[in-house]
């Protein structure tokens, strides 16, 4: 017997036959013998609705009353799903947050959570009670409801995970796994049985949508193992695949892992755009002068890149930022020109950031230079480029994204062949 928290995301709870399909997954945990817990998210599409009301009613709304609204879609879910667990003769309970009690801090709208009161809960889970949790969602100091942030449905059921000590997180989603890259730009993309939690995390904060980053976060510092699986895969059918898993894809800790691959996925992001100032003086400070304004605007910068003039007196400052920021990090800089001393400011939203990852990368030479080769085969200019021991991330034209993808993807192998 194993205890299991599962989650079903919004498209897997879109309406009442989609519920009643989620709960025959629940169903056949339950007759395996194990202890079920489950979170769920709102039912596709009432969450925009919900924000769009509350924006209508006041531009400039209350955050904490933004949150009390904007949860309610998972108070429904969580209350459908029980009453039809019930009507299938399984004794089920919802939960809302702030009955576990999922404490949060009180940044109302992006909550991190603190801790969770669960023996209760685990007194439930024991007596063989499944417990339907709506995600998403806490409680605050101030006894108000907070939410985590969207996507934050992942980050809520793998943190009851860790805090009830689940034997494994299953998050049931649209697609049936982790994908060496998107299927819809490379159709040959061969699912993966198994990704570290550090290749998971680099994957899903570079673009791949499969988990929210900050549940992947979780899982790693904890090391609850995440298994990704589809709710449209029939509930009757056989459930031993590859490693005794169903399909689907297992992120566990490298460990977990017997061999590693120099590359596991491929990951394009276009959420970018580039920022470079021109002719900036070499000196002690001037880095300071461009990225503490930045971060004191909560720009995060990305890629950075200097090159040094001939005669050492300027250098050229070449960064990203997230696309949605990019006004307003050029704004803060030309507003400090005379303090930073650039000549001239350029900028570029036409970029897509490419990175390849994967654990293998610390024990074998020659990834870089197998991409570098890729591209410049096939006319593709890099602008920019950032390492780390996992990952190798160029900017690139996105004109060039699915041509980029698709070589590099061929490249290291990852094309499913069969």
């Amino acid at each position: 017997m194993a205890r299991l928290v599962l989650k079903f995301g919004g498209t897997s709870v879109a309406d009442l036959d989609r519920i009643r399909n989620v709960a025959q997954h629940v169903k056949r945990e339950v007759d395996a013998g194990n202890e079920v817990a489950v979170v769920v998210s709102a039912m596709a599409g009432s969450t925009n609705e919900l924000v769009r009301l509350c924006r209508e009613a006041s531009p400039m709304h209350d955050a904490r009353e933004y949150d009390t609204i904007v949860s309610s879609g998972e108070q429904v879910t969580s209350g459908l799903l029980a009453i039809v667990l019930q009507a299938m003769g399984i004794d089920a309970r919802s939960w809302q947050g702030w009955q576990i009690a999922l404490k949060t801090n009180d940044a109302h709208g992006s909550a991190r959570i603190q801790s969770i009161e669960c023996d209760l809960l685990r007194q439930r889970l024991s007596a063989g009670q499944v417990a339907v949790i709506a995600g998403f969602q806490g409680v605050s100091a101030n006894n108000r409801i907070t939410t985590l942030g969207r996507g934050g449905s992942d980050t809520s059921a793998v943190a009851l995970a860790a805090a009830i000590g689940a034997d494994r997180c299953d998050i049931y989603t649209d697609v049936d796994g982790v994908y060496t890259t998107d299927p819809r730009i490379v159709p040959k993309a061969k699912r993966l049985d198994r990704v570290s939690f550090e290749e998971m995390l680099e994957l899903a904060s570079l673009g791949a949508k499969v988990l929210q980053v900050r549940s992947v976060e979780l899982a790693m510092v904890h090391n609850v193992p995440v298994f990704v699986r589809s709710s449209f895969d029939d509930p009757a059918a056989d459930q031993v695949g590859a490693g005794n898993f169903p399909p689907g894809t297992l992120i566990c800790d490298e460990d977990g892992i017997v061999e590693k691959q120099n590359v596991t996925g491929i990951a394009a992001s276009k959420d970018e755009a580039q920022i470079s100032l021109r002719n900036v003086p070499d000196q002690p400070g001037v880095a300071a002068n461009v990225f503490v304004p930045l971060a004191e605007a909560n720009i995060n910068v990305d890629m950075i890149v200097q090159t040094i003039s001939a005669d050492g007196s300027t250098a050229d400052i070449t960064f990203t930022v997230p696309a949605s920021d990019y006004d307003r990090a050029m704004e803060v800089l030309r507003s400090d020109t005379a303090g930073i001393g650039f000549q001239s400011i350029e900028g570029a939203q036409d970029v897509v950031k490419i990175s390849i990852v994967g654990i293998g990368m610390r024990s074998h030479a020659g990834v870089a230079a197998g991409a570098f080769r890729a591209l410049a085969d096939r006319g593709i200019n890099i602008r920019a480029i950032t390492t780390s021991e996992i990952k190798i991330s160029v900017l690139i034209d996105s004109a060039y994204t699915e041509l980029a993808v698709r070589s590099l993807h061929s490249v290291y192998g990852l094309d499913d062949n069969e």
